[in-house]
């Protein structure tokens, strides 16, 4: 917080209203309610120690306690934009004490909760997803919402093992749905983990060279809840599908941590995929065993519906 000496001298050199003779000044301060309120509960206080003090009731005075004299954060009046003072007086001085305004209190409020919704390479209406905008007379996603709305309930007592693997075509909704349950899961402080998986590949990739691929494995291995959004559409390895994402999926599984996927396609036509990125005669056995990890962590569920990205 910027010091508040410092904050006081800028905005009293902004402030025209300051610039009137003292004696204005005195009496217009001392016949504020607020500051004969303040005089009334401290009677102790001489006339002396007043005079000596009316920078510090015009201070206290001129800012707005309750918002009430600003339209917005942004447009905030006061010495410490976000933040009121409370008046306190100690052997004869008066100090104020400052603290975050109600708006202040939302926006640190709104900050914390956005901190629990990470991502990777994800597009921004993720981030602004909301359960209430999602159009409930859709019937292709309703078996879906209504399996992430129990998800979430079930989580406000303690958080399920499995998640979803909603599957469907191109702009049905899928990560939007997963996107709301996210910020509905930031409220209750647990945190959600979004990786789209085409840049997931390239971002695995590149971390072999600068060493941090243990790292980011490790974040994602422990997120309360990870979601895998758009599986299937990476251009996938051996490599990757067994010693990246198998190992998250392992890691998860054996800890029962839920993991929500959206793709493409359906659990068959995505283990017929995975069988067939590597040249072993081990490739379908391989393939199988990360789709039991899928299966083990979710639940397939079909999302159906118009493309919303056309309308």
């Amino acid at each position: 917080m910027e010091p508040i000496q410092s904050a006081l001298n800028n905005w009293l050199k902004n402030n025209e209203n300051f610039q009137s003779s003292m004696n204005d000044m005195r009496e217009k301060i001392l016949k504020s309610d607020r500051v004969q309120a303040l005089l009334a509960d401290h009677p102790e206080l001489t006339q002396q120690q007043i005079d000596q003090q009316l920078m510090k009731l015009y201070e206290y005075d001129y800012q707005s306690l309750n918002c009430e004299k600003c339209s917005s954060l942004e447009s905030c009046i006061n010495v410490i934009p976000g933040y009121v003072p409370e008046a306190q007086v100690q052997n004869g001085r008066i100090k104020l004490i400052y603290h975050e305004c109600q708006r202040k209190q939302k926006e640190i409020q709104m900050e914390k909760q956005r901190s629990f919704v990470q991502s990777l390479h994800m597009p921004k209406d993720i981030h602004e997803a909301s359960f209430s905008q999602i159009k409930l007379d859709v019937n292709g996603r309703s078996e879906a919402l209504k399996k992430i709305q129990q998800f979430f309930k079930e989580s406000q007592t303690q958080l399920p093992q499995k998640g979803l693997y909603l599957h469907g075509s191109f702009g049905v909704g899928k990560t939007y749905l997963l996107g709301a349950l996210a910020q509905e899961l930031a409220t209750e402080q647990i945190d959600t983990m979004f990786i789209y998986m085409p840049e997931f590949v390239r971002e695995m990739k590149a971390s072999i060279s600068d060493s941090t691929i243990n790292e980011k494995i490790e974040r994602f291995k422990r997120a309360s809840v990870l979601v895998f959004d758009d599986i299937g559409a990476e251009y996938s390895s051996a490599w990757f599908r067994d010693e990246v994402l198998g190992a998250i999926l392992q890691f998860r599984m054996m800890e029962r941590l839920p993991v929500f996927f959206t793709s493409n396609y359906d659990l068959k036509e995505l283990e017929l995929m995975f069988s067939k990125v590597g040249k072993s005669d081990l490739e379908e056995v391989k393939a199988a065993r990360i789709m039991e990890r899928i299966r083990q962590v979710s639940e397939p569920v079909e999302v159906t519906g118009d493309n919303h990205r056309d309308l």
